[in-house]
């Protein structure tokens, strides 16, 4: 009997290590720890939008406020934390776009959403937040008032968006087309048609803030092609707070459709939404390609692998529960926003309102799309760089992209939206990005032409539309400084004369990007040139206050010069924030303001601003941290906390970096990304990412031969999966030993199994693959 337990016991031992074995080789999920939830009170229309695909047209979610308009084009409305009724489902949301809303109803039909206080006045229901599930490519939640559950998820450009109704005969369907929602503005045209009883398409034209600021005259529109599972017993049609009346088709601004169904308890009606930016008959074929033979089951699954792969090319080990969370929820937004506007075909949509076609292979297969994009703006400190390491194929996709809008304009556009300009900030940081991805070997585009287009974007003002940012590019040119003009303000867009100080600063850094691509490339006498203007930061550098101060168009500087004080010559920050916007020469920097000065100073900004959270405190307001003395809710200070890298003092890195890691950033609602700061399509997300790797470089891989920094990694392991595609290695590693909440800073470090002291490593070494060694302890080491 003993040997026959012993026997057995032997089995079973073999059999859970066959098992164990089997379990190791399973690829960990990292999306399980991706909550679309986290930081969504007071954020921006593009922000939340679980049903999605990375990089996606179609990006479905509900919206709470979103018909409540945008008067600036920047305002928080959408989806909000704190809400408890939802308006509908929205399937376009991009920087300056929204539109195509859906909403099931059961019993009288309302002819508007209503508002969130009362709820009950229009079609909006009041749901539970414990029936709401939010993960990467799905949404679900329970509308109470209707006792109808919503389900969304989504293709790269089609949504899905099933209902599950109670048994009623009066099921409803509001297709509201015709109305503005989120960042899109004012509608000036829509139309929408029963084609039969299982088909609808449509289209809404806008005119959102930004196009009106920055391409006056021109609109963008939005056409959808929608197939239904369950035949229409009948429709209505009405304008928005206008009686409905039976019909197959309507026209003009507040264009609404309700289509009727008889419905059994729990019956699922299924709604496939084909999305287009150029034509019905493309949203059409987007369905046909993309969704016709394809269930909703079919295709939740499917956009859960394509989130695991993307999500899972980062994999960490160690740290906590909410380091976790906060790290893949940050990737998530990353690689979520800057969606596709090109179709499955090739076709996009022209910056002249016309339909351009990308280049196809003998298959049909466009070489290449274009998206829809937020300005740059900041992105070399976060979302660039995080492309570069994981992501080069989008990266080289974006260029060829913006490179589109070129070849049709003559100019780069920074933002865009359906390549109209929708600049947002009067810069221009594109050239920039196109030089910082050559650097790093991303040379898969035309070279010739991504030049040429970088360069012209440097030093040409004549002509220049507003649009493609830099209004005051001629005279930075000429004089070695941009202006703070107020006498020469548009009052429409201030960042034309307003905001030269932090101009100077931004095309000095630019252009050194561009003057090492010139390099690369031997333009010699461009080079030359951009060199020059590289410098020019230094015009602008007050000696005696040891801070960048503003210029006057006489060369003069403003007199009453309040460092805190925003706006008067910086774009969304002051001159203390911004006096550390040298990113390509902060050597010259700390020698200019004296090493001992220079980290006293900026040590002392962090102990103070940690008692506001990095930034703006608990306020809720995308520019509450203004007038801070460091603001990492906004873009210009990002790179700040890893300046002391570069003056002898890389501990305090690694202590100010952590501590915002743990501080600004949260797993909540209301406390995500500072409390209600400005996060711009994944880039404070992109911030944390890097951060907690302990991986980030001030001058935005813009050296001819980049070098990234090391700071202080929150996990113990940490592996990036490389794509060979367009570099040797296969995965760059760094690992970590005695690492933990206290012990945040690094004793020694060694690359490749070499010890070495600094904390640069070239981006050479990491595109090779390899791996960093970290030992960690309680104590700076000062050496």
């Amino acid at each position: 009997m003993s040997l026959f337990r012993n026997l057995m016991f032997l089995l079973l031992l073999l059999t859970c290590s066959t098992c164990a074995n089997k379990a190791d080789n399973v690829e960990e999920d990292f999306t399980r720890y991706v909550n679309p939830n986290i930081g969504t009170t007071h954020s921006r229309w593009f922000f939340y939008t679980p049903a999605a695909l990375p990089f996606g047209m179609a990006k479905l979610a509900p919206s709470t406020n979103g018909s409540y308009g945008n008067k600036s084009g920047w305002e928080a409305v959408g989806y909000e934390d704190g809400h408890t009724s939802i308006e509908g489902f929205a399937c376009f949301h991009e920087f300056q776009i929204g539109g195509v809303m859906l909403m099931p109803v059961v019993g009288e039909v309302k002819t508007r959403p209503g508002s969130l206080e009362p709820p009950h006045e229009g079609y909006r229901s009041k749901f539970d937040k414990n029936t709401e599930v939010a993960t990467t490519g799905y949404y679900s939640v329970v509308l109470n008032d209707y006792d109808t559950k919503v389900e969304l998820t989504a293709t790269d450009r089609v949504g899905y968006q099933r209902y599950i109704f109670p048994e009623t005969d009066s099921a409803y369907i509001i297709f509201d087309i015709g109305n503005q929602l989120g960042e899109s503005g004012a509608v000036k045209d829509a139309h929408i048609r029963l084609i039969d009883n299982q088909t609808i398409d449509g289209f809404v034209t806008t005119t959102p803030e930004y196009v009106k600021k920055y391409q006056s005259g021109t609109n963008l529109t939005m056409f959808f092609y929608a197939k239904l599972d369950k035949p229409v017993e009948e429709s209505l049609v009405f304008l928005r707070g206008e009686k409905p009346l039976f019909g197959n088709e309507i026209k003009g601004v507040g264009s609404t459709m309700a289509v009727k169904f008889s419905t059994k308890e729990k019956e699922r009606v299924l709604v496939k939404i084909g999305l287009s930016y150029t034509s019905i008959d493309n949203a059409k074929l987007n369905y046909e390609t993309e969704a016709a033979a394809k269930t909703f089951e079919e295709v939740k699954q499917a956009a859960h692998e394509v989130w695991k792969e993307k999500i899972g090319r980062i994999r960490v080990t160690g740290g906590t529960n909410d380091d976790k969370i906060k790290f893949y929820t940050g990737l998530y937004h990353a690689i979520l926003g800057r969606g596709l506007a090109s179709d499955v075909n090739g076709a996009y949509p022209k910056n002249d309102g016309s339909i351009g076609q990308i280049e196809t292979d003998s298959q049909g297969t466009p070489a290449h799309h274009h998206y829809n994009t937020d300005a740059i703006w900041g992105a070399f400190w976060n979302l660039t760089q995080l492309w570069t390491l994981a992501y080069p194929e989008y990266y080289s996709d974006w260029i060829k992209s913006q490179l589109l809008v070129y070849k049709d304009t003559g100019w780069l556009g920074d933002g865009i939206a359906n390549s109209r300009y929708v600049s947002g900030v009067g810069t221009n940081f594109t050239g920039l990005a196109i030089a910082a991805a050559y650097n790093c070997g991303i040379r898969d585009f035309d070279i010739n032409l991504a030049y040429e287009a970088a360069f012209k974007n440097e030093i040409d003002g004549k002509n220049r539309p507003l649009g493609a940012g830099k209004p005051d590019v001629s005279f930075f040119v000429e004089n070695g400084f941009a202006p703070y003009a107020p006498e020469l303000q548009n009052k429409t867009v201030p960042e034309c004369w307003m905001f030269g100080t932090s101009h100077t600063l931004e095309y000095s850094f630019s252009c050194y990007a561009v003057a090492q691509f010139a390099k690369q490339l031997n333009k010699t006498k461009d080079y030359g040139l951009l060199n020059k203007l590289a410098g020019s930061w230094e015009n602008i550098f007050d000696k005696e206050t040891h801070l960048m101060r503003p210029r006057l168009t006489d060369g003069s500087f403003i007199k009453d010069f309040d460092p805190t004080a925003p706006w008067i010559g910086f774009q969304e920050g002051n001159a203390i924030q911004y006096t550390f916007y040298v990113p390509h020469e902060p050597e010259r920097l700390i020698e200019k303001v004296g090493q001992s000065i220079f980290n006293n100073r900026l040590d002392s900004i962090f102990i103070i601003s940690q008692s506001n959270i990095f930034g703006g405190g608990k306020e809720l307001n995308a520019f509450s941290g203004l007038h801070a003395l460091y603001n990492h809710g906004n873009q210009p200070n990002l790179q700040t906390a890893w300046l002391f890298n570069f003056s002898g003092k890389p501990h305090l890195t690694q202590k100010w970096t952590r501590t915002i890691c743990n501080e600004f950033y949260g797993t909540e609602g209301i406390h995500g990304y500072g409390y209600g700061q400005d996060e711009d399509q994944g880039q404070l997300g992109a911030w944390y990412v890097m951060a907690a790797m302990g991986l980030f470089d001030v001058k935005g891989l813009t050296e001819e031969n980049p070098k990234m920094q090391l700071g202080s990694p929150l996990f113990e392991r940490i592996e990036i999966k490389l794509n060979q595609k367009y570099y040797p290695g296969d995965t760059f590693v760094i690992e970590t030993e005695n690492n933990s909440k206290e012990n945040k800073y690094v004793q020694s470090l060694s690359l490749n199994g070499k010890i070495q002291k600094s904390v640069f490593i070239p981006f050479s070494d990491i595109a090779s693959g390899g791996k960093v060694k970290l030992t960690m302890g309680a104590n700076p080491d000062t050496e």
